[in-house]
């Protein structure tokens, strides 16, 4: 059984087109639908692989990483200049200045590198890890904005959230509103591939190394960099 998870195509997609052939012979009851379901995430886990290990599927992620960078136009309203480092880790000292140094980013693992209008972030949640003590769970609305395309989060201004701090995100994604054509291919190919390398390859009319060959040519674009 595989992990559970969400494939890329449907078993509808599946069956429809030339590759139907492979889950229809032999006995009746021999090909449920909950079986092929497993042989298509199968498929979609190794898609997800040759990409680099990028998440496409729908998926639930948690990650740490470490908050970083005040940009240049974030300055206090009382100075010309950003705060320095040392008296950005002083909460008394930005709550004298109005906290607006303390602005944070983040960037998140996964993000869609192609088709941004297909994929969707959704239910994201984000603690605050201080080096010298203490957390705090954001609320919704000290995330300003993100993630966004390139999986970068602003925090909400005056948030102490000093650099080096860890930020533990919880968070949904991928493409939930349609599946990139290549994924598509790629997902069907790499099924086939998986299901004709478990039976005997002669008795099927399909090449399992071809069937490869082709999956790995259908999602040549998504690797990462």
């Amino acid at each position: 059984m595989a992990d559970p998870g969400t494939p890329l195509i449907t078993y509808g997609q599946f069956t429809e087109g030339a590759f139907g052939d492979l889950v229809s012979a032999g006995e009746p009851d021999a090909w449920p639908e909950s079986v092929v379901n497993d042989y298509l995430l199968e498929g979609t886990r190794l898609v997800e692989e040759k990409a680099g290990g990028r998440r496409l599927a729908p998926f639930t992620v948690t990650e740490t990483h470490r908050s970083s960078a005040i940009d240049p136009d974030e300055y206090a309203e009382s100075a010309n200049l950003p705060m320095d480092i040392l008296g950005s880790l002083g909460m008394s000292y930005a709550t004298s200045l109005g906290g607006t140094q303390l602005v944070r980013h983040c960037w998140v693992n996964e993000f869609p590198a192609r088709y941004p209008d297909m994929w969707a972030y959704s239910d994201v949640t984000a603690t605050i890890i201080r080096s010298y003590g203490g957390t705090e769970q954001l609320q919704p609305t000290q995330i300003l904005d993100g993630p966004d395309d390139t999986g970068h989060i602003w925090f909400q201004l005056g948030l102490f959230n000093p650099v080096g701090s860890r930020v533990r995100v919880t968070y949904s994604g991928g493409y939930v509103v349609n599946v990139p054509a290549s994924l598509v291919r790629g997902t069907k190919f790499m099924t086939a591939y998986i299901i004709v390398c478990e039976l005997d390859p002669k008795d099927s009319n399909h090449d399992p190394d071809q069937l490869l060959e082709d999956a790995v040519k259908a999602i040549g674009a998504w690797p990462r960099a």
